[in-house]
């Protein structure tokens, strides 16, 4: 089976999450940013976004308020921009032609994932959806693709998971999944992707069937 981060990795959700994060610029009275100085925090969601749009921290005192704002306007308006990257859909088309299944482990709340899985036509052919309140941890923990594995039963071992932030790769790992890390996702301002210990890096979505196929063989 393969599993599939969601922001960054299948869908493109920047724009609509930079939306969101300017919203609370412009209601404070301060100007938008350059959607590219928000893109890269995309996968790290309301932390990530309120940090660089705010300046704002978890430790403070007005960002619980902040992040409930935010992902009230986010959620209002979450379907404007959103789409699957390019090559996406043919890229599960092969994994389902292929006879493999295929699933989604976000850390994104259900609240905001289900209905966009559901908006991008995805529900029919998704074995199995993990969201960030599915289970007690959230990844870079094992737990959530550990979950995924048990609940569509699959060993850990049988699966491939692809993302596009360290903590994908890093959860992978701890789970026991070869792992393949995309680098047009929203890489953020951390280590550099050819220094996450990926099994395998692909540069388009175009590029990660040939990766899955590679990596399956070698298993073998």
């Amino acid at each position: 089976m393969i599993l599939f981060d969601f922001d960054g990795t299948l869908a493109d959700t920047a724009p609509d999450l930079a939306a969101a994060a300017n919203k609370q610029r412009t209601d404070r009275g301060l100007p938008p940013l350059p959607y590219e100085q928000l893109r890269p925090m995309a996968s790290q969601g309301a932390r990530g976004l309120l940090r660089v749009a705010l300046d704002m921290t978890p430790e403070h005192p007005e960002y619980p308020a902040a992040r409930i704002k935010f992902l009230s306007d986010y959620e209002a308006a979450m379907t404007v921009h959103t789409t699957l990257f390019d090559g996406v859909p043919a890229l599960l088309e092969q994994i389902t032609d292929a006879g493999l299944r295929w699933g989604i482990v976000t850390n994104k709340m259900t609240l905001l994932a289900a209905p966009l899985v559901e908006y991008l036509g995805l529900n029919p052919q998704c074995t199995v959806l993990v969201c960030g309140d599915t289970t007690a941890h959230s990844k870079p923990h094992p737990e959530p693709l550990l979950h995924a594995a048990r609940t569509a039963g699959v060993a850990p071992e049988d699966c491939i998971y692809v993302g596009d932030d360290l903590r994908d790769i890093q959860a992978g790992r701890a789970a026991g999944m070869p792992t393949v890390a995309v680098s047009y996702g929203y890489i953020g301002d951390g280590e550099p992707v050819d220094e996450w210990k990926a099994d395998a890096t692909v540069a388009s979505a175009h590029q990660i069937w040939p990766a899955l196929q590679s990596l399956r063989a070698n298993a073998k």
